[in-house]
Order: structure tokens, then C-alpha cells, then sequence
């Protein structure tokens, strides 16, 4: 691989996080429709009127979108001129690009259903961990847990961040109040919202346990440095709920947790 497609690979990568980000911040503010039904014009222009701030929050996201799609596609590009093994990865990163803008454009055409803003998160976190291994300066080495454990971890983590959207998406962040349990409750009985996010609670106290057992048996700087990071976003998490669910937490969450997550895929896999 040379460091020029390393490159590339990492500026993917870094632009495809902030665009994880910004979603985040579109649905935290309710920008969603910023640009109306339009796709991929905004508001039926090219370059939108930005006199209202939902539009600009929307139209800033779209940008960083196109900005990945040329990242990716010039990924795609470059690999298949080198003629590379790293042509699988570029051209799965490709791919899932494809699937996140048909995704993107079916959400905005169906007014934000719930489950497209979910499938389009997994898939941006998806193209997030592609982008990380297609930017490693090497091959991945055999994974410190195992083919196995690695695949438990990484399994725990995406599931852990798709019931966090699911939470979100469903309006479910309120339906528990207090920390560490629900509601004062072990299991709660207050309905369907507040076991969802029950569900995202135990998940991510399971992969807390989980990457603090495998820095203790591995004793690596970077295990340790997962699980400070995991211990950081259970702690936003816990003042999200805890202070009302400001804005700004939100976001905080949203973005600690991908850092979470580019950091499992980079230790993770060896």
C-alpha cells in the first residue's frame, strides 16, 4: 500500500466521522427537513437561500457527504490503478457508499422515518470501520482476542451504537430516568420505549465489562485506552440522562461513541 492511498484513506475516514457528527446534530435540532423533500437539491437549489439555520445545518451535511463520496469514490479509483489487494476493501468502501446515499435520499423523500435514520447510521459506521482498515499501513495482524472474541467485540459495539440510534430515533431517551438503573427499576415496567433504552443501557455496561476485561488480560496501552474511552461515553451518557438531555450532550454522545467504535476497529483487530 502506498502512503498516498493511506492518505486518502484517512482523510475518508476523518470526513465520514464528521459527517457521523453532523447527523447527529441535524436530528438533534430537527434540521431533517431543512432542505424540504428536495434531494439532492435543497429547498429546488443547487446552493439554497441560507436564511434559516435548519437549512444551513442540512446543507452543511450534505456537503460533507458529497465531500466523502468524491473521498471514496477517488479511493475506489486510485486502488484499481494500483492494482492492489487493497482493491476489496476500497471497493467494499464504494459500496457501502452507494447504499448510504440511496439511504440518504430515502429518508429525506419519506420524511424521516425511524428506520432509515438507523440503517443510515450503521451504515456510515460500517463505511467508518472499512475506511480505518482500508487506511492501516499494514495488514491486519491476528486480533488479541481471537477470531472469535474479536467478533464478539465488534458485534457488541455496532449493536451497542444501533440500539443508541434506536433510542434517539424512537424518543425513547427520556422514558428512563435516573442512573445507573431505569427508573429506580432493575428491569422496567414503564413500556415499550423505556425497554429500549434499557436494552442500549445493558448493552453498553456488557461492552464496558467486556473491554475492561480484555485490558486487564492483555495489559496493551491501547486496550486501556479503549476502555477509558468507553468509561468516558458511559459517563456522558449518564449526565445526558441526568441533566435533561441537553443538546450539546447529545451530540458529546453521538461523538464519543464513534471515537469509540474507530477505536475498537483499530484495537480491536490487532
Amino acid at each position: 500500500m502506498t502512503r498516498r492511498y493511506a492518505t486518502l484513506a484517512w482523510a475518508a475516514a476523518a470526513c465520514t466521522y464528521l459527517l457521523i457528527v453532523l447527523g447527529a446534530v441535524v436530528r438533534i435540532t430537527g434540521s431533517g427537513m431543512g432542505c424540504g423533500d428536495h434531494w439532492p437539491l435543497c429547498n429546488g437549489h443547487l446552493f439554497p437561500p441560507l436564511d434559516d439555520i435548519g437549512t444551513v445545518i442540512e446543507w452543511s451535511h450534505r456537503l460533507v457527504a458529497a465531500l466523502v463520496s468524491a473521498l471514496v469514490a477517488a479511493l475506489a479509483a486510485y486502488a484499481w490503478h494500483l492494482r492492489h489487494d487493497a482493491r476489496r476493501v476500497a471497493y467494499t468502501a464504494l459500496a457501502l457508499l452507494v447504499l448510504q446515499v440511496l439511504l440518504g435520499a430515502t429518508t429525506v423523500k419519506l420524511a424521516l422515518p425511524p428506520w432509515t435514520v438507523i440503517l443510515l447510521l450503521g451504515t456510515a459506521m460500517a463505511l467508518l470501520a472499512t475506511l480505518l482498515v482500508a487506511a492501516r499501513p499494514h495488514p491486519l495482524s491476528p486480533s488479541p482476542f481471537g477470531r472469535g472474541g474479536a467478533a464478539l467485540l465488534l458485534g457488541l459495539a455496532f449493536v451497542t451504537v444501533l440500539f443508541g440510534a434506536l433510542t434517539a430515533n424512537l424518543g425513547a431517551a427520556a422514558a428512563c430516568t435516573g442512573f445507573p438503573l431505569c427508573n429506580g427499576e432493575l428491569w422496567p415496567s414503564a413500556g415499550g420505549l423505556a425497554l429500549v433504552q434499557w436494552i442500549h443501557r445493558l448493552l453498553a455496561y456488557t461492552l464496558t465489562g467486556f473491554v475492561i476485561w480484555w485490558a486487564v488480560r492483555s495489559k496493551r496501552r491501547g486496550a486501556w485506552g479503549v476502555a477509558a474511552l468507553v468509561a468516558l461515553q458511559v459517563a456522558i451518557g449518564a449526565a445526558t440522562v441526568l441533566l435533561g438531555l441537553p443538546p450539546g450532550f447529545q451530540a458529546a454522545h453521538v461523538a464519543v461513541g464513534a471515537v469509540v467504535w474507530a477505536a475498537v476497529i483499530l484495537t480491536g483487530l490487532g
